[in-house]
């Protein structure tokens, strides 16, 4: 590999880590979302220590009589549909920010409640009030293979005597969610049919029929009122009862595929920006031309999309299992970014193998390629290349990388000692924390040190200017903001006697699309 190869390798590497330092709150947010499916499969939440009165799994495993098979088979499914909903919910609540958890009755102790199969606990662990229901899957017929009459039949039931006790005690009802508008539909059908025998025996003089009649119409307006729809279908119910593992793998990848275009999202931002500065810098030295740096640009942001989407999906699933893994280790690892970094490795080293076999490298090249992939990704060192490679101004870029560097080094030491402070950890465990801790202290002094060299032999004169625009510039790489970043740099630029070509994002995208001529 030359020279030239090997520094785009590194930049595709480090561009990378850079996306994946980027997709760590999607990563939590999702992967601990996908965790609620990991727990709803096995019916063990290891982070927690509780055991679910029944997983997936255990229900598909359950007996089923010869000569009931499509009864048995549709009552068990009712129970996967229960713990499928349960996992849905929580999900969507810890990807929405919301602390409430939704829980069957039965895994709080709290078996064959009379009236609640769910109950919704706050933040600190208490039962909501007002917030119990009561699932029912309910019309199934052997007979009828299309489900034509499942919502007629339902509507029978919940009004038949045995579900009195719902309606007495204003208790929701949860339905299929293919069923709740066909219910809907077949009780405002029966209800405009009622109507009409009411108005008759009313006209008649028929006080007790017509009293009877309203109180079948009440009873439908009451179901109507408190009938709610499930995340679960029906025929998602009955799959889940049949093939929880691939139920369980449709509903990762569902949550995983959100993760990875919101994160495909941001890494086009990220690889849209790193490319602009770097085609900027070309098209100053003369080196490209506008129409090649448009196509770059353009290039360069939909391939850091596609790596972005990449780490998001398999991130936030790596995370979901890490999260309730047995191991108190891996589920400490879990709160890190290890599982977006994995993926950012993967993703290059995939790409390192690839030419490989192509015979562009020979076996040692790619082992010492991928030894540097690993090692460079890992260790927060690499921010000090990023920043010389965004900027590639030789003291500028070094003080900036050091800067961020600097700024993880001291990030990663804190959230180490919070472990320590927070987990009772086994020895072993401690000791690897304290050694990184050690490390990393190592790391925050020299960058602190490379900075001050730098400031003091070159910089002396400007040192208020780059305080202030190196503190403007963590601020915005902590928060996000685009804006604020090219502002911070354009301070620099001034002090130099450099003249500014765009003061924000906007700006340079109006100047960009005009079609009007600028130097920059």
């Amino acid at each position: 590999m030359d020279e030239k190869e090997k520094k785009k390798q590194q930049s595709e590497d480090l561009l990378n880590a850079g996306v994946a330092g980027a997709s760590y709150e999607t990563v939590q947010r999702y992967g601990s979302a996908v965790k609620q499916h990991y727990v709803a499969y096995s019916g063990q939440d290891n982070e927690t220590g509780k055991t679910l009165a029944k997983g997936l799994k255990q229900i598909s495993q359950e007996k089923v009589n010869p000569d009931y098979k499509f009864q048995n088979t549709h009552q068990q499914a009712g129970y996967a549909a229960e713990i499928k909903d349960v996992a849905r919910t929580n999900a969507e609540n810890i990807i929405n920010g919301d602390p409430a958890r939704k829980t069957r009755t039965d895994d709080i102790g709290r078996v064959n409640d009379p009236l609640y199969d769910t109950v919704m606990i706050d933040e600190n662990g208490n039962i909501i009030d007002g917030s119990g229901a009561q699932m029912k899957f309910l019309g199934a017929s052997e007979n009828d293979s299309t489900g034509e009459g499942s919502a007629a039949r339902a509507l029978r039931k919940l009004q038949s005597k045995k579900f009195e006790k719902y309606l007495d005690n204003d208790v929701d009802i949860v339905v299929p969610k293919d069923q709740y508008d066909k219910i809907i539909q077949e009780a405002n059908t029966e209800i405009d049919k009622l109507s009409r025998q009411l108005e008759n025996q009313k006209a008649a003089g028929n006080t007790e029929q017509a009293a009877k009649i309203q109180e079948k119409i009440d009873k439908l307006e009451k179901i109507k009122k408190n009938l709610r729809k499930s995340t679960v279908s029906s025929k998602e119910a009955l799959f889940a009862r049949q093939h929880p593992g691939l139920s369980t793998a449709m509903d990762v990848a569902k949550i995983a595929h959100r993760a990875g275009i919101e994160t495909a999202k941001t890494s086009a931002i990220i690889g849209g920006s790193v490319s602009i500065v770097k085609n900027l810098v070309s098209l100053c030295k003369g080196e490209i031309e506008p129409e090649e740096a448009i196509k770059n640009v353009a290039k360069d942001t939909a391939t850091t999309a596609a790596a972005g989407y990449g780490t998001g999906f398999a991130g936030s699933a790596l995370k979901g299992a890490m999260q309730n893994s047995k191991s108190t280790y891996i589920r400490t690892l879990s709160k890190t970014n290890v599982a977006g970094t994995v993926v950012a490795v993967a993703v290059s080293a995939t790409k390192t193998l690839t030419r490989y076999f192509k015979g562009e490298i020979d076996g040692v090249e790619c082992l010492e390629t991928l030894g540097e992939q690993g090692t460079g990704m890992l260790s927060s060192a690499m921010f000090a290349a990023i920043g010389q490679a965004v900027i590639p101004i030789p003291i500028v870029g070094g003080l900036i990388g050091g800067m961020v560097g600097y700024a993880l080094s001291s990030a990663t030491y804190g959230i180490l000692v919070g472990s320590l402070k927070e987990a009772k950890l086994a020895k072993a465990e401690r000791e690897i924390i304290e050694k990184a801790c050690e490390e990393h202290i190592k790391m925050i002094r020299e960058y602190r040190a490379e900075m001050e060299e730098m400031i003091s032999q070159y910089l002396i004169d400007s040192m208020d200017v780059f305080r202030d625009s190196f503190s403007g510039i963590k601020y915005a790489l902590a928060i996000g903001d685009v804006d604020l970043f090219i502002e911070s740099a354009n301070t620099v630029t001034k002090r130099f006697g450099g003249q500014v070509s765009f003061s924000s994002m906007d700006d340079f995208n109006t100047k960009m699309i005009s079609g009007a001529t600028f130097k920059i």
